[in-house]
């Protein structure tokens, strides 16, 4: 891709040798480390489901009671395959074994370590072919039925009622939609475990659990076919649960994943140490299953000045790419964020809105962006709100953007009517389709306020990096250099499921999923 914004090629390379030396200072922590919620997701990845009488998950029976038995550091895999061996039970029993009393895990006498390796290879090899079938059944999709042209449009249901968000995903596939993100209940990231079934309540969003899942990529399933082209399915693997909802994702065909511990960290106060560990394994779980992770970092401006902050949206871009590939995600699947959240009554806002969606896409030519619509700055005055996503849908459009979040004339009033996503999407076509190709046509005025916004923007974001890798990015998140708030290493919720690796941890989904559909 040529440059339209001039940008100097050696800041960018000098910001991502400093992002992927913070990615290898992350990493060598992360693989020291394991945590509940990732032995809870290598319990479901061995089919481990369902609850007991009082609704508790059996993933969190199982490995609390590896925990409670001092055993996390050896992982979910060495004491099932141990427990195989011993009763001659599948996980799931196992795991019903110990819901009803009969089974201390880490009690029985333990086998050689090569024969539960054997023995839980065989399994995971079992998973792992089921989850490459579904990426084929997607690709297959894609082949058969086609998908609309990019940017595509990427649309919310939020009823809290999963059927309720089946009629209203089906509505929005027949008025032109091509991603349906259904949002989950409020405060879900917090919980410590993953709700089982298909739920009818929730509050400002649906459960995400795995039948909901199910449910909804039938439903879109059938309305890609009813409509001629491959309607993707969108949830949220951030939060406490992370790597489990990536696996259930992953076993029921989901194709997009918001997936940042940033995110959580930020804005949900998650355990640092506990969220990392948990992204890694999550995205290398969407590596494989070639789901398009999401990050997060549009949310920054929700609590910083999108034109004071805007190279920490970068930094943070910078940084989340790093991450990615060492989860073996390949860049045709790093939705990296960022949002047009410029106050509207700023002077040539539109320029600079359009100055940072040129740079992200200059910066990481492969990626699916995720853009993200006004909403810090929307009123209640619709009409208003209208033009301000008509905007946003412009600078879309002229910067190539790939996943738009299409904007809501009524936000900031109440959770989007079927008209209002009507509207929202007939706006975005109406402007896509009549300046198609736009961005072809268009180059910037050399040392215009477009070009000196992006290359200012790029240097702060670069140096902004380099300060990280000498500070270490833990102390600065602790300083609140992202977004504005400080998160301590020690702090926030969830670091009690934290434990160090022993010598004879394994988990076989690592090996065989890291490096995506290699």
């Amino acid at each position: 891709m040529q440059s339209k914004l001039n940008l100097d090629q050696s800041v960018v390379k000098r910001a991502r040798k400093s992002a992927e030396k913070i990615a290898v200072d992350v990493q060598s922590f992360v693989d020291k480390h394991t945590t509940a919620a990732v032995e809870r997701t290598v319990a479901r990845l061995f089919e481990v489901d369902g609850v007991d009488e009082i609704e508790i998950p059996l993933p969190n029976i199982l490995v609390d009671n590896i925990k409670e038995g001092g055993g996390l550091g050896l992982g979910a895999s060495y004491w099932i395959g141990n427990a195989m061996i011993h009763t001659g039970k599948t996980p799931q029993e196992i795991a019903e074994m110990i819901s009803r009393g009969e089974l201390d895990i880490t009690k029985i006498p333990v086998a050689d370590e090569a024969k539960i390796k054997e023995v839980i290879t065989v399994l995971a090899e079992k998973m792992v072919k089921r989850i490459a079938a579904n990426r084929k059944d997607r690709e297959n999709y894609l082949e058969t039925l086609g998908e609309g042209p990019r940017p595509y449009l990427y649309v919310i249901v939020a009823t809290g009622n999963i059927y309720e968000d089946v009629l209203q995903a089906q509505a929005a596939a027949k008025q032109g939609a091509d991603i349906i993100a259904v949002i989950r209940t409020t405060g879900q990231s917090l919980l410590d475990y993953v709700p089982y079934g298909a739920t009818t309540e929730g509050f400002g969003g649906t459960y995400a659990t795995q039948e909901n899942f199910r449910i909804m990529r039938k439903a879109l399933d059938e309305s890609g076919k009813e409509v001629g082209r491959y309607i993707r399915l969108c949830n949220y693997c951030s939060g406490l649960c992370m790597p489990e909802i990536a696996a259930m994702g992953a076993i029921e065909r989901l194709d997009v994943m918001l997936n940042d511990a940033l995110y959580g960290i930020l804005f949900r106060d998650i355990n640092i140490q506990r969220t990392l560990v948990d992204q890694y394994f999550s995205r290398i779980i969407n590596g494989f299953a070639g789901v398009i992770i999401n990050t997060g970092e549009d949310n920054y401006l929700t609590t910083a000045d999108a034109v004071e902050e805007a190279h920490t949206v970068l930094a943070s871009q910078f940084i989340n790419e790093q991450f990615a590939l060492k989860a073996g995600l390949p860049e045709e699947q790093m939705g990296l964020g960022h949002a047009f959240e410029m106050t509207p009554t700023l002077k040539n806002g539109f320029l600079l809105e359009l100055s940072q969606a040129q740079m992200a896409r200059e910066i990481f030519p492969n990626a699916p962006l995720k853009y993200m619509p006004p909403t810090k700055y929307m009123t209640g005055d619709i009409y208003k709100g209208h033009v301000q996503d008509a905007l946003f849908n412009m600078v879309a459009i002229m910067t190539n953007q790939s996943l738009q979040l299409l904007g809501m004339l009524t936000e900031a009033i109440h959770t989007p009517l079927l008209q209002d996503r009507a509207l929202s999407i007939e706006n975005a076509r109406y402007v896509f389709n009549n300046a198609r190709d736009i961005s072809s046509e268009i180059e910037f005025k050399k040392d215009g306020i477009i070009q000196k916004r992006a290359q200012l923007v790029l240097g702060e974001a670069a140096d902004m990096i380099e300060r990280i890798e000498k500070e270490g990015l833990f102390e600065t998140i602790a300083q609140g250099k992202f977004a504005g708030v400080k998160r301590a290493i020690d702090g926030g919720k969830g670091l009690d499921g934290v434990a160090v690796k022993h010598e004879k941890y394994f988990n076989p989904f690592v090996e065989l999923m890291l490096g995506g559909a290699k």
